[in-house]
């Protein structure tokens, strides 16, 4: 575990308990109720796979792709998961900061409660983010016992990943959409089975994700206290704490980029990620209409709700958090993939998967035609 003066840089367990404390409740439900989501949801994503691979046309029909698992969580589970999956990027920068501590009485301070400070607010910050997320394809995260991943000797590495479906999110947000929870917990796993199917079928992926994101922290050159101002930030917006008037100012912590390697690196990963995204919201609306009676409507409405957000405090952590910025990674991929598959196809646009050369750079995730332009044009000269 890094540590600053022999304490730790991050209380993991702490962000942990934190993050459990202050999490919202969820929906009122039964156990029998709460039984029949995780039953449901557990068949949904079974389905969803044959639906996602015929129409991706991503995984050959025979082949035998890594098996990953589903796992249905409460709020709680999706935060476990995703500070094991944090702990594990952020080494690599917890390292170096350890290496540029501040000695003398900083250092000492640091030392001293560094560690719990930072634990407790990035529990906050995930204690705001755990009611929020529908589902995640989690593939950081070293395998355990409650934290199963795929096979470890699959080309992914690392034991794989795992499908992670929010139970008490997807039902809280059925129910404010006013919407079939049939058809809606069914929309949601197609969406989040698209992901999984684009790290299962695509086996370079995971780790040129990973290098990518490797190579952005191995850039970084910020001193602890920094570090640790950020997070104070994004904590006292959470908390109300920050004077009247200032959540407009307040700055994203990917505002850490500092590098022109750094920014070359980040559109490379900003471009990535609008494919991925863009990718999965193409999918769940191509399949719906076959098997989601009621998408059109559900689609209206959920976009809708993500446009809007909750309030002030919401649309500042948004800002803060670079939440912003996901938002616009949804619209701008699906737009690059809708024009894609209406130019070549769906076949044509599977080239992307070829290699980390074929993938979509940020300016041609904005002008689809030009990635068509070189890839298409490449592979046929």
């Amino acid at each position: 575990m890094t540590s600053i003066g022999g304490a730790e840089m991050v209380d993991w367990n702490l962000a942990v308990a934190t993050a459990t404390r202050f999490v919202r409740p969820g929906p009122d439900v039964s156990r029998d109720e709460a039984r029949a989501v995780v039953a449901e949801l557990r068949r949904h994503a079974k389905a969803s796979e044959e639906h996602v691979r015929a129409f991706t046309g991503m995984i050959p029909e025979g082949s035998r792709p890594q098996d990953t698992p589903v796992l249905v969580v409460d709020r709680a589970g999706w935060v476990r998961a995703n500070v094991a999956g944090f702990r594990e990027l952020l080494r690599p920068l917890l390292d170096k900061m350890q290496e540029r501590r501040p000695g003398g009485a900083q250092g000492a301070v640091l030392g001293a409660v560094g560690g719990k400070v930072t634990g407790v607010e990035l529990g906050m910050l995930l204690s705001f983010l755990a009611s929020r997320v529908l589902g995640q394809y989690e593939t950081f995260a070293p395998a355990s016992r409650d934290l199963p991943a795929g096979d470890p000797a699959h080309p992914g590495g690392n034991g794989g990943g795992r499908l992670l479906l929010v139970a008490p999110n997807i039902v809280h947000v059925e129910r404010e959409l006013g919407v079939d929870p049939h058809d809606f917990r069914l929309w949601v796993c197609l969406h989040e089975e698209t992901h999984r199917t684009q790290f299962t079928g695509v086996p370079w992926l995971r780790d040129h994700l990973e290098s990518e994101i490797q190579s952005f922290l191995g850039e970084t050159d910020v001193d602890p206290m920094t570090f640790l101002e950020r997070l104070r930030e994004a904590a006292q917006s959470l908390a109300g704490a920050r004077p009247e008037g200032e959540e407009d100012e307040g700055r994203s912590l990917v505002e850490l980029v500092q590098t022109p390697a750094q920014r070359e690196i980040l559109g490379r990963l900003t471009a990535v990620m609008s494919l991925l995204e863009g990718h999965a919201d193409y999918v769940m609306d191509g399949v719906g209409p076959d098997v989601v009676p009621s998408v059109a409507e559900i689609r209206e409405k959920f976009q809708q709700r993500r446009a809007r957000g909750a309030s002030r405090l919401d649309l500042a952590l948004r800002k803060l958090l670079g939440l912003d910025a996901k938002l616009r990674q949804y619209r701008d991929g699906e737009r690059f993939v809708r024009a894609v598959v209406d130019e070549v196809g769906m076949d044509g646009f599977n080239r992307v998967w070829t290699s980390p050369n074929t993938l979509p750079t940020k300016a041609e995730i904005a002008k689809p035609a030009d990635w068509v332009a070189r890839v298409h044009r490449r592979a046929e000269s």
